[in-house]
Formats: C-alpha cells, structure tokens, sequence
C-alpha cells in the first residue's frame, strides 16, 4: 500500500477518535468523569430533628416517623431539637408524643407543635376531630391480659343476661357492639412501657380510655348499665379487609376525578373511624346445648292464665271498690257496691 495512503487513513482515524471523544464529552457534561459527577459535596452544618413523613394533627410519634437531618446553621431556630455532642438520642425522647400542630414532611420538629404524655392537653390533642374520649373498666380478663396498649384498635363485646320466660331462666348472650375503637391510654399511661431492649411489656391496669363519635359515647355510658363490657383485640389487616367490603357494598363512594391523593386520604379517613353498626352476638344455646338460644315465647296456657287473672281484677271492681273523687281541691273516698 502506498506510504501516503497509510498516513492519511491513520490521519482520518485519529480525527475521528477526536471527534467522538469530543461529542462523549457534550454529552456526559463537558468531559466530567463519572467519579466526579457522582462526587457530590455532603450537606454539612448541624443536626436538626424533622418529620420523615406528614404528621396531621393527633398523630402519635413513632421512632420511623422522624430523623436528623443536617440543616444550615443561619437558619437554625432555638425551638428545634438538634442532636448534640455528648447528648443522648432525642429521638427517644420524642417517641409517644402527640403532634398538636400540622408538620409537613422535611420540617423540623418544633418544641410547641408537640405535646407529651402527662402534659396539659395531651390527651385532647390526641384526639381527632369531633371525637370524644371515654374510659371503660376492665380487668385482667376482660382486658386481653394487658396486651392492649395505646395505638391499638379493639372491639367492644357486650355480656348480659336477659330476664323472660316461664321457666325463670336468663337468656345469657355476648353481642359484639362496637369496632374499631382505638385506644388513647391504659389508666393514665398514654405511651407503652418498655424493657431494656425497646419491647413493649404486658402491665395490669383497671381504665381503658378509647377514642369514640359522642353518639358512640352514649351507647357506652348505657352498656356499662347493662353488662359487662370486654375488649377484643383487633388485627393490623381487618381494617383493610372491612375497607374492601365497604367499598363492595357500596358503603363508601369516592367521588368521581378525585386524584390518587385525595382518594387515599379518604380511604385513611374511614378505616379509622369506629362503627356501631348491626352487632353480631352469640346466645348461650350456641355454647351449651343446655342453655336456651332466645327468650320462649308467651304459650298459651300463659295467656288464658293472664286472662283469669284480669278477669277476677275486673270482678272485683264490679263487686266493689274504693275510688277517689276530688271536688275543688279536696279529695273524698267513696265506696262503690253494686250488690
């Protein structure tokens, strides 16, 4: 191959190496290597406490609903929590307290938009709108053992006997009376105690106070009257599963066009809420068969005797009787015989 030949084909190659080079670089920002776009310079500055999440007002703080977060020190507030050398985890601190103000997602945690258990007014922050509190006496058997604990959601069982029938005997029955009831504090404990290792610990306690509507008030105040009232624990996936259910039987309609936000916000809105709702109860005949399932009917044999019973009182007062006649304020007894 002619010499010239070489040199201008080598010349050509190298002036697309050039090229390409040029172009890789216009495209990747002006010849930086990956090493030094990845290389970004670590946000520095002091350590301030900020919600990872929205947190509306009536939210319970848990340890994944904050962090630190570094924050430029111009704009550093003395009502923030900072993270401090020598200082323990804040964090810890702030872990059952109840949010009184709206934070936003990324906003530091102030002093005065929370509020902890014991303070004043915890327990009306915790509430949420139009909601009211209520306590219900329990014990170690109608309690679940201790194993309630504030944040929880529970079932409220009914137990009484009903008093009819010839034969004397009570009908004993348990009807489930309200759901999805969350619990605000167990006697005046508004946060679960703790083990050394950050375990929630069973404990004795007499009051359970729950979140309820004040129409749902009312029907606890009569029930305490009747019976004896009972929690049952509520399983994480029941209110999911009763959502679906709603929704199916149509319940629960969400508006046409509203967006995926608006539409889980509601969603969330109903799942806690509780409901007093048709109640499913069990009778004694569906535990023993020796005990009755429903209150007998009147027979007639009751009947007839009920009858010879207002026909000898209707008797009497043929026969004769005492009525009371009041002439101008004085009242006089006049015996009547129609003998």
């Amino acid at each position: 191959m002619d010499r010239k030949k070489v040199i201008l084909l080598v010349c050509a190659l190298m002036i697309a190496a050039v090229t390409a080079f040029m172009a890789r670089s216009m495209f990747t920002g002006g010849g930086a290597s990956p090493n030094a776009v990845a290389q970004k310079p670590v946000p520095t500055g002091p350590q301030v406490m900020v919600a990872t999440r929205a947190l509306p007002v009536g939210t319970i703080i848990t340890a994944d609903s904050i962090r630190y977060q570094p924050w430029p020190a111009e704009l550093i507030e003395e009502a923030y929590f900072m993270k401090k050398d020598g200082e323990g985890d804040q964090s810890e601190t702030l872990v059952g307290t109840v949010v009184r103000t709206p934070i936003t997602a990324g906003q530091p945690i102030t002093q005065g938009s929370i509020v902890a258990p014991g303070d004043r007014g915890f327990l009306a922050a915790a509430l949420g709108p139009g909601m009211r509190a209520v306590s219900v006496p329990v014990s170690a058997l109608t309690g679940v053992s201790g194993f309630v604990f504030p944040g929880d959601r529970v079932d409220l069982v009914l137990t009484q006997n009903v008093a009819g029938g010839a034969s004397g005997q009570p009908l004993k029955v348990s009807e489930t009376i309200i759901r999805n009831l969350r619990v605000l504090a167990t006697d005046q404990r508004s946060s679960p105690t703790l083990d050394d290792k950050g375990n929630q610990v069973p404990s004795k306690y007499k009051l359970v106070t729950i979140e309820v509507t004040p129409r749902i008030a009312e029907k606890i105040a009569v029930a305490q009257t009747i019976g004896t009232l009972s929690l049952s624990l509520r399983s994480l996936a029941d209110n999911a599963a009763e959502l679906e259910q709603a929704l199916a039987s149509g319940s629960v309609k969400l508006p046409n066009g509203a967006t995926p936000e608006e539409e889980e916000k509601i969603l969330a809105s109903v799942t806690k809420q509780p409901t007093a709702g048709p109640s499913s109860y069990a009778t004694g005949g569906d535990v023993s068969r020796f005990q009755r399932t429903s209150i007998p009917a009147t027979t007639p044999v009751q009947i007839a005797t009920e009858a010879v019973r207002v026909e000898k009182q209707i008797e009497k007062v043929r026969r004769g009787s005492v009525v009371r006649v009041s002439r101008g304020g004085a009242v006089e007894e006049v015996n009547v015989d129609r003998r």
